[in-house]
């Protein structure tokens, strides 16, 4: 619908200007947005003041123009308010349009071709397979998988991956705790039950490829699964990578491109010709290459599979990373997007107290244990409400709270309250009916309407921005919308069977909105609570 109003608002000022009732040739950009108050109509735009800076005409001398010449079917009335806003207000009609279409598509509604297929390689959490996976990792986890939900919804053909670091130092160093030699860095219970299942008598480096393999098959992979319940398509392996010849091939194309030189016995990427703050090494004076030589060869992996779109969520103390990673994907010829989302640290707290709560993962909390303590849907929707880029205070005693007081209860109770009420009413043999929504006309149906109208363009926007804490946020204030209409408004009612049956139509798109919701974040949507 925002698509619609604004594609009729460039008609109108297109009119305008060549009538010349309104100076200029260019048509602004114009921006569709939603008003924050209910009692600014469905949808709002400031073109009238933007004009005005251009033409010199008074704003709503502009928007008076606009008026008077906007025509939209869907668009009931168009009102001026303040010092030149124009506010559009749909007709019942189009609000009745957009119900039968939600219960038509199901779960389907909210879904585009926006990615027309694209082929995005979705990277995250690839943490060293060195230990458990902490709630950092648990954070970047849920936002990513929950992206590709998205994306998937928006029509890009999306593909999970974990890149295992096996071949790197960290392992050596995991091999050390292993031994309890004056090399450790890890402890942790996991420690102990690692030394339970390798060789100790291996080689050294026998012994951290074991101890890597045992951290990744053991602790990584099941909490994965199981307990955060994400899905990867691929696990990739830096050592097979390098077995393949990808490092080898990565650094024969920089070569050839004259992109590398020599400089104190090392070899380096002129990385600073494609954005980066300095030169970086490739392959070090005693012959051994870089973590960022093995970037490379990941960069061309990833190309030779044919993605054009790459996704990398990494934790934001690896943001010195980023420069260097995208100025390999340039040099190396990758045409597309490389789009970096950092994810700020979380604190875990309680009665304004940091809480310390892991054994088994050392001096860090791990997600699994984080999850056994608050649940599975609450520690998904709790990270996912906040943006990745900020930091985060994770509130235990509210996310142990199982009351509408936690807010994944409240949406999930929300969608249970709609389960019931449709249960009710087939008993008493009333069904949802798309013949009289026209009776629809009371303001909370109305205000429940429009967050439904809604959902489609959230989807449209997560996609565009790459973000997710609008959906749990959307959730609650469709929950909030539901509550507010179901005091006001008595759905079953046996002696206004017209109203109750298209009332009944509404219940059924919002549930089917918030069901999908709720699936978008991997969040179960209760049919009783």
């Amino acid at each position: 619908m925002k698509h619609k109003i604004a594609s009729a608002l460039r008609k109108t000022l297109e009119g305008l200007m060549h009538s010349g009732r309104l100076p200029g040739h260019d048509t602004p950009l114009v921006e569709i947005v939603r008003p924050k108050d209910d009692q600014f109509g469905e949808y709002t735009t400031n073109v009238a003041l933007v004009l005005s800076k251009k033409t010199g005409k008074p704003p709503r001398e502009i928007a008076e123009l606009i008026k008077s010449m906007f025509v939209l079917p869907e668009v009931e009335r168009v009102e001026i308010a303040g010092p030149g806003h124009l506010n559009f207000y749909l007709s019942q009609e189009a609000f009745a349009e957009t119900l039968a279409h939600i219960i038509k598509e199901k779960e389907h509604f909210g879904n585009s071709m926006r990615g027309d297929g694209e082929n995005v390689n979705n990277e995250f959490i690839s943490a060293n397979p060195t230990g458990p996976l902490t709630v950092g990792n648990g954070r970047g986890g849920f936002f990513a998988d929950t992206l590709s939900q998205v994306l998937r919804k928006s029509g890009y053909e999306v593909t999970n991956e974990y890149y295992v670091n096996d071949a790197g130092e960290q392992t050596l160093k995991l091999a050390h705790s292993v031994l309890q030699d004056s090399g450790a860095v890890y402890t942790g219970d996991y420690i102990e039950e690692l030394r339970k299942k390798v060789n100790l008598k291996e080689s050294l480096d026998a012994l951290a490829l074991e101890s890597s393999r045992v951290v990744l098959e053991d602790f990584i992979k099941p909490t994965v699964e199981h307990v955060m319940r994400v899905e990867f398509d691929e696990w990739t392996s830096e050592k097979k990578l390098i077995e393949e010849g990808f490092v080898e091939r990565a650094l024969e194309i920089l070569k050839e491109k004259k992109l590398t030189y020599e400089k104190e016995g090392a070899l380096w990427l002129k990385t600073t010709e494609f954005g980066d703050d300095k030169d970086r090494v490739l392959v070090k004076g005693d012959g051994t290459k870089t973590y960022f030589a093995s970037d490379c060869g990941y960069i061309l992996n990833k190309m030779e599979r044919g993605f054009t779109e790459f996704i990398e969520t990494w934790g934001a103390d690896h943001h010195g990373y980023v420069g260097r990673f995208k100025a390999a994907a340039k040099a190396l010829g990758f045409k597309g997007r490389v789009n970096f989302i950092l994810v700020q640290m979380v604190r875990l707290m309680k009665d304004g107290q940091e809480v310390k709560m892991s054994k088994r993962a050392g001096n860090v909390v791990s997600i699994e244990e984080l999850i056994e303590t608050v649940g599975h849907d609450v520690a998904r929707f709790f990270f996912l409400m906040y943006s990745p880029d900020t930091h985060m205070h994770f509130d235990l005693e509210l996310a142990e709270e199982r009351s509408e007081k936690n807010p994944v209860y409240y949406v999930q109770y929300a969608h249970a309250r709609l389960a019931s009420i449709l249960r009710k009413a087939e008993e008493k043999e009333m069904n949802p009916s798309l013949e009289n929504l026209s009776l629809l006309t009371h303001p909370k149906e109305r205000i429940l309407l429009r967050e439904l109208l809604a959902f489609p363009e959230l989807i449209e926007t997560m996609a565009e921005d790459l973000l997710v804490h609008p959906l749990p946020q959307y959730a609650i204030r469709l929950a909030d919308r539901l509550h507010s209409f179901y005091v006001d408004c008595q759905v079953v009612d046996e002696a206004n069977r017209e109203l109750s049956e298209a009332r009944l139509s509404l219940i059924r798109a919002t549930k089917t909105v918030l069901a999908e919701s709720l699936r978008l974040m991997g969040i179960a949507a209760p049919e009783k609570m």
